[in-house]
Order: C-alpha cells, then structure tokens, then sequence
C-alpha cells in the first residue's frame, strides 16, 4: 500500500501537520486579515448569547481586554471588527507596515537549525501576532481561575480580505456572529 505522506513532511523522522497557511503568501505582508481563534474542545469559557448579545464572563472579559491591547505591543497592526463568541474569536486584523522587513526573527525563534528557522513564525507577521495574544490570555487565564485549565486550539483560521465588498461582508458576518449563533459551526 502507498503512503500518501512524503518524506518532505517528516522531521527527526516523525510526521508534522503541513500549514494551514497560503503557501507563498508573506504574513507579515501589509493587508486584512480574517481570523478565528476556538478555545480547545470549543469549551464556553468566554461567556454565553443571552437575547442575541454576547455576555463575557470573567474569561471572557480578559481575552476582550488583551484582543484590544495587541496595537499597543504591535504598533504595526490595527483592529478591525471582532467578536469574543463562548467558544472562539473572530477579528480582522490590519498589517500596515510602513517598512516591511522580514528580515527580522524573534529571539526565541532563531535557530542554526534550517526546518525551524522554515516554520518559525517571522517578526511582524500576523502568526506572531496571534500567538503573543492567545499566549498571554492562557497564562492570565490560568493564573485567575485556578479551577480550569484552559487551553486554545493549537492553529487559527484565517483568510486573507482581497477587496472591499469582502471587508464588508466579513465586517457584516462579525457583527451578525451572536444573533446567528444557534446556527453557528461552532454552537455545541
């Protein structure tokens, strides 16, 4: 029987999940970017939809709070619209680098090993972004309630916005996100 895995997708011979990114497409790249973010086994620690509004708990108070905060840490980025739902987020965030050097990396992220320097995300890219805030909410989550452990999804979704009636729509669709919730892919 042929194995449809490659030998390209293995390191120290072990299989790794590919990228769900667009392949040559640069991250860190000026534009608007569509994101989801779900919190692992799509646990409702955010909050619940009560009369088509969201009510944030505690948990869910603190992932509004940092969401708002990235501009501060990213002077690079904008926010758009975005919702805190029970079990994800949904934002559109606003690369707008007036200089895009990607020739930076994070200081953890520097390697003399060639596969992580290929898979580490790069300075200024909106991985890094995503990352520094599901990694600060994590550990302020967990540090506050110390009766859960909560976790997010290893990956996010994303989806690149290339025109203006798809910036409305998205916009529109974030929005609409808590009065639709009980048809949402993410409702269980």
């Amino acid at each position: 029987m042929n194995d449809v895995r490659s030998e390209n997708n293995l390191y120290k011979n072990r299989y790794r999940v590919e990228s769900a990114r667009l392949k040559n497409w640069d991250y860190s790249a000026n534009g608007y970017y569509y994101i989801t973010i779900c919190i692992k086994d799509r646990i409702h620690y955010f909050g619940d939809i009560i009369n088509d509004k969201m009510i944030l708990s505690k948990i869910g108070k603190t992932a509004y709070q940092y969401w708002q905060e990235i501009p501060n840490h990213f002077p690079f980025v904008r926010l758009d619209e975005f919702v805190i739902m029970p079990n994800h987020v949904h934002g559109i965030v606003i690369i707008k680098n007036d200089t895009c050097n990607n020739v930076e990396t994070l200081q953890c992220n520097v390697s003399t090993n060639n596969f992580h320097s290929k898979i580490s995300p790069r300075s200024k890219s909106l991985s890094t972004i995503i990352r520094s805030y599901k990694s600060i909410c994590t550990k302020t989550i967990n540090k506050t309630q110390n009766k859960i452990f909560f976790a997010w999804q290893p990956r996010f979704h994303d989806h690149i916005i290339r025109n203006e009636k798809e910036l409305e729509n998205t916009r529109n669709y974030i929005l609409d996100n808590p009065q639709k919730w009980m048809e949402d892919d993410y409702y269980k």
